[in-house]
């Protein structure tokens, strides 16, 4: 399994950042108003990823004593690997949600409202997906001392 990189989530970003732009434009009249914090699941999940991160990582590095068993570290990247796509796909929504309710707020007062909603939605999309990765970097095993297997003999 390889690490997430930003190639592999830009695509997902675009295409959410289409559909939220899109969406609104054809749908925004009939929607009822944005909730300011309903991007705050978003954020909720990255806080547990992160809590979780540290856990892991200080008993990956055998700071605890407890040593991380290999099906948990995989579940936690698999989780990791979810969420930073989820945080890219959200981002997109959010900002092309941003993208059309922004320009439209000087003309109209649903959308002047909806801008907060936006800005919260995004903020809360991209702590995710740093979260995520900090959450995928965590769970790497440290570096082995002796990279060509021969051990020291002294």
């Amino acid at each position: 399994m390889r690490a997430t990189k930003a190639a592999d989530l830009i695509p997902s970003g675009a295409i959410g950042a289409l559909i939220g732009y899109f969406g609104c434009r054809l749908l925004y009249g009939s929607l009822p108003p944005l909730p300011t914090l309903a991007g705050l699941t978003l954020l909720v999940l990255a806080a547990v990823e992160a809590v979780l991160g540290y856990s892991l990582r200080s008993r990956i590095q055998g700071k605890s004593g407890k040593p991380v068993q290999a099906l948990a570290a995989a579940r936690a990247v698999a989780l990791a690997k979810a969420s930073s796509l989820l945080g890219a796909i959200m981002l997109g929504l959010w900002l092309g949600v941003l993208g059309y309710v922004l320009p439209e707020s000087s003309r109209v007062s649903a959308a002047k409202q909806d801008v907060p909603s936006a800005v919260v939605g995004a903020a809360c999309a991209a702590i995710l997906i740093g979260a995520a990765l900090w959450l995928e970097y965590c769970c790497r095993t440290p570096d082995d001392p002796y990279p060509d297997d021969r051990r020291s003999t002294t």
